[in-house]
């Protein structure tokens, strides 16, 4: 059985069907490109049971993977298919996550115009487990495809980072469908993995309690990865790497190198690697405080690509002056640190937890556009132990661009830092449906923006 997150607690990988999004809180960044396929170690009593009765598919791994039952209680709207679902997660190794995010978001003042959008998103995931499948021992693939709909708010925001992380990739201001994850896995140990393929890079960066992608948690740009790799990371490309593990399966240091392209709706094969590569490293040193678990990382990465500090990329876009002329510089690099931490877990259900996080990056000042950025917030699940499915979170963010950015063509690009503060509350209506008003303020960094407020009432369903 397969999953895309690993467990913030210090035991194991948590089951592909448990809990909400907050107790699935993960190693954050690049980590998360290996092991977000290896199978979970489950309770015991899930584990026998699908250990016992995979060779036969009995009815009682089905209900050990409780994808089905009542409609208020299953962990997916479409339930366990007649039990076809679990006999392939559980004989077969192959395991289908899907969901669509509405949004209906705008911008009540300020901005660049006042005025609500309606858009979405579908995500398609397919993980399969090579050995359950006949295949080799400690196999694992992915694939990943995405379809963008609709309009969105980030133009109307007036912001440089979108407001909508969710309504960016692959493609923003599109209607587009992209198959932008293809990654195979292979354990050569316990303790040591490799993997390659086209990588979904935005997959790999949940930090816990921030969330990820703009559909579960946060929705602005600025909470869904260290922005500093904004110039050296792309969202979707050809790359491999390998990733050294403990002995309770956290990862403790990981490298990987990526082609500097972004193709997330090409192959990628007519510029495969002809503008560098970009090396990125982590190394995560799990931490236990008063019995709560929590991580301190550091991580660096370095591209020897050649760029213009405002060449638009995968999450800058200045949107004007992107056409001028600007000198072309030769390698980037970034350094970031994250943390998180759990300042409280339920005692009947240590996997509901709410904690503290936050990173802090610097980048080369050129060309690199985002000099240096940094966020810190509190999230995670309800306190209110009826509400099992709610999370929550607010955060505040900076973002200061590179003295070349604010510089170069001042009476054209017109642009500053951008700092804000953001606040979510995401209300789980089943374990599948969740519903999550949204409120943003926002100091831009077009100078000649007025102050945002940006509300929005986002809507996901997990098939």
């Amino acid at each position: 059985m397969s999953r895309q997150f690993l467990s913030l607690t210090a035991t194991a990988l948590l089951s592909c069907i448990g809990a909400p999004a907050y107790a699935q809180s993960s190693v954050p960044v690049v980590q998360l490109h290996v092991l977000e396929d290896k199978a979970p170690a489950a309770s015991t009593t899930v584990a026998a049971a699908v250990e016992t009765s995979c060779d036969v598919c009995s009815p009682a791994a089905a209900a050990a993977l409780n994808f089905g039952g009542p409609w208020q209680t299953r962990s997916k709207l479409t339930g366990d298919w007649g039990g076809f679902r679990n006999d392939l997660a559980n004989c077969h190794g192959i395991t289908f996550d899907g969901s669509l995010t509405q949004f209906y978001q705008g911008i009540d003042s300020g901005g660049r115009e006042q005025k609500y959008f309606y858009g979405g998103r579908m995500d398609n995931l397919i993980n399969i487990d090579g050995e359950k499948l006949g295949l080799m021992k400690g196999s694992f693939l992915n694939l990943h495809a995405e379809t963008l709909f609709g309009e969105s708010a980030n133009y109307a925001a007036g912001t440089i980072f979108p407001i909508s992380l969710g309504q960016v990739f692959p493609v923003p201001d599109d209607n587009v469908t992209a198959l932008t994850g293809i990654k195979y896995t292979q354990f050569l140990s316990k303790n040591v993995a490799v993997f390659g393929g086209k990588i979904n890079t935005l997959d790999g960066f949940t930090q816990p309690y921030a969330g990820g992608r703009g559909v579960d948690a946060f929705m602005n740009m600025s909470f869904g990865l260290p922005l500093v790799l904004a110039r050296t990371v792309p969202y979707s490309t050809w790359g491999g790497g390998l990733a050294v593990l403990n002995d309770k399966e956290e990862i403790v240091f990981s490298l990987a190198a990526f082609d500097t392209n972004n193709t997330p709706t090409t192959t990628g094969f007519n510029s495969f690697f002809d503008n560098g590569v970009t090396l990125l490293a982590q190394a995560t040193l799990p931490v236990t405080i008063n019995g709560l678990p929590g991580h301190q990382s550091i991580g660096a990465s370095y591209s020897t690509g050649s760029y213009r500090s405002i060449d638009r990329n995968s999450y800058f876009d200045p949107n004007q002056g992107a056409f001028i002329p600007s000198p072309i510089e030769q390698g980037s690099w970034s350094i970031f640190y994250l943390f998180d931490q759990a300042l409280f877990a339920d005692c009947c259900n240590p996997k509901r937890t709410w904690g503290i996080f936050g990173n802090l990056g610097i980048a080369d000042d050129n060309p690199s556009p985002i000099r240096w950025a940094g966020n810190i917030g509190f999230g995670g699940a309800s306190l209110a132990t009826s509400r099992q499915y709610d999370t929550w979170g607010v955060g505040y963010f900076y973002n200061g661009l590179s003295n070349n950015v604010k510089n170069f063509a001042p009476n054209v690009l017109q642009v500053g830092d951008e700092s804000g503060v953001e606040l979510f509350y995401n209300l789980g209506v089943t374990p599948y449906w969740h519903i999550t008003p949204d409120f943003q303020v926002i100091l831009p960094g077009r100078e000649r923006t007025d102050t945002t407020f940006a509300l929005g009432l986002r809507m996901k369903l997990d098939f």
